[in-house]
């Protein structure tokens, strides 16, 4: 008779033991390129949330171990060990080739790999948040954001322009060059909502999967909804520098205001999807999971 794979969970200390290796090998993989990372790009503002994304990413997998530990261990030796050499090959020509896209996305099909080969599609499914959460670590192309960004800070421009020139402000703008008064703004690349909008991304994506909303039509108005209250928390912030500007001066613009405006943008829009969660809750009557 043909012996049939034992599907139980393996016991406490072995089931922690086999999973030693692995870490060891990520660790040898990614401590330089993390490293790297904290010394030079994590370091631009564009790209500060890259140590918080990684925290989190940790945080989320110790959270899972319970459920990656009840799952049923039946390997998916196939498809784990080609995802797994396809990550691997995108790891060394990422870092062979300085391409962080490369390097650093590779830990998504490393991590899937890895779970699969060892535990099979039960493993995957108690981590799939995490590996997709690996997807806001991944520094975006130079030549992806240039396209994004351009038309984001005309708009945000021309938005700001015809909503304060109504209210008696003496305001106009020649391209992403806002003048008011006597005062001349450049809207740059930090003010174009790009990185409110992927910020709030991740915060609104992390959010939904910690409340697990049952719904379909909840989590779909949710989704929808990030982008835009990011875009308009972004609108806010530059009019709010604009009217600093105008009324206290350059300095008070460009100083500590400007610096915390960041900050607040994220929150506010922040505080906003989680009052919509609460309103879509009450109105779709869902419940959080048992």
């Amino acid at each position: 008779m043909a012996a049939v794979p034992d599907s139980r969970p393996l016991s406490g200390a072995v089931a922690w033991q086999e999973w030693l290796p692995v870490l060891a090998g990520l660790l040898v993989l990614y401590i330089p390129t993390f490293y790297g990372l904290a010394s030079w790009l994590w370091q631009q503002d564009e790209h500060a949330h890259g140590p918080i994304i990684l925290a989190i990413i940790v945080w989320l997998i110790w959270r899972g171990r319970e459920a990656l530990h009840r799952a049923s261990s039946r390997p998916a030796a196939a498809a784990g060990f080609a995802i797994l050499a396809f990550g691997l090959l995108a790891y060394v020509v990422g870092r062979s080739h300085s391409i962080a896209l490369f390097e650093v996305g590779a830990l998504a099909p490393l991590l899937a790999g890895v779970l699969l080969a060892m535990r099979g599609w039960a493993a995957l499914r108690a981590l799939w948040f995490p590996i997709l959460f690996v997807a806001f670590l991944v520094p975006l192309p130079g030549i992806f954001v240039d396209a994004l960004t351009g038309p984001l800070k005309e708009t945000v421009s021309e938005v700001t322009v015809r909503l304060l020139f109504p209210a008696g402000y003496p305001i106009a703008r020649d391209g992403v060059i806002i003048t008011v008064g006597q005062y001349q703004l450049l809207v740059a690349d930090a003010c174009s909502g790009m990185n409110s909008m992927f910020s709030l991304a991740a915060l609104g994506l992390l959010f939904m999967y910690l409340t697990a909303r049952r719904s379909v039509l909840h989590n779909a108005v949710m989704l929808a909804s990030i982008l835009p209250i990011a875009f308009a928390a972004n609108i806010v912030r530059v009019v709010a520098l604009i009217l600093i500007t105008y009324h206290l001066g350059d300095e008070a613009g460009q100083g500590f205001l400007h610096g915390s405006a960041g900050i607040v943008l994220v929150m506010a829009a922040l505080g906003i999807l989680l009052v919509l969660d609460t309103l879509l809750a009450r109105l779709i009557r869902t419940r959080h999971p048992a």
